[in-house]
């Protein structure tokens, strides 16, 4: 994967980026995704946010190879603390986090949100707590994708501003995903469905305890809302 060719995640999270696009990509890395998006034409500035030194440093040094020190500002800050008014952002891309790790960066520096219309979220797990935290800051789920890549699953939810409903159902398995029943949706959910009936076979001989028969209701309700949508 370099600057000219993306990872197949990191592509489908590029289609996303509108034409025009003032993206800051946060946990940039080596800053492929903004640099792939400025030499495509679809962003016209970017900021390349990233907390850690290290990588920082390598997105430094790949936005000065690629040339274009004059469109991306790399900034080493905590998430979303990386834009800047100025900046005028409008889109805002993060990817290859945990679901719960996303909200938190949603949550930490909702000032720096003020101007974004569009938000594209790619978490490696936990997609759930995404559509959750949009339901309750009024965001809505503009589309969704899933995909394989390196015998792993991942989910990208597109989200723009306004209110939405969801059902339990489509919270946990995405509104979009769970119409389109993409064989990456299929086999995720497969998966998780044996894993939910393992566990509910393991405790079928336990001791009765509130705790166990919580479980046992849990899973039992997993199960129901998998195979209503498989």
């Amino acid at each position: 994967m370099n600057a000219q060719k993306l990872s197949k995640r990191l592509e489908t999270v590029a289609k996303f980026v509108p034409t025009g696009a003032v993206v800051a990509d946060i946990g940039s890395d080596h800053a492929y995704l903004p640099c792939y998006l400025i030499h495509k034409g679809v962003a016209t500035r970017a900021v390349a946010g990233e907390v850690v030194k290290g990588p920082f440093e390598s997105a430094v040094g790949q936005v000065k190879k690629e040339g274009l020190t004059e469109k991306i500002t790399v900034r080493l800050a905590d998430g979303l603390a990386a834009v800047e008014a100025a900046d005028k952002v409008d889109t805002v891309t993060i990817a290859g986090m945990g679901g719960p790790l996303i909200v938190s960066i949603l949550e930490k520096h909702p000032e720096s949100l003020h101007n974004v219309t569009r938000l594209i979220l790619q978490p490696n797990i936990h997609a759930k707590v995404i559509r959750e935290w949009a339901l309750a800051n009024n965001w809505a789920i503009q589309d969704e994708a899933i995909l394989e890549e390196d015998e792993k699953i991942y989910e990208i939810v597109v989200l723009q501003r306004g209110a939405m409903k969801l059902t339990e159902a489509e919270i946990l398995f995405g509104p979009k995903l769970m119409l389109r029943k993409e064989s990456a949706f299929v086999q995720k959910w497969t998966r998780e469905k044996q894993n939910w009936q393992r566990v509910l076979q393991s405790i079928e001989g336990a001791e009765q305890t509130v705790e166990i028969d919580a479980k046992r209701a849990e899973l039992t309700h997993l199960l129901n809302l998998v195979e209503g949508v498989l």
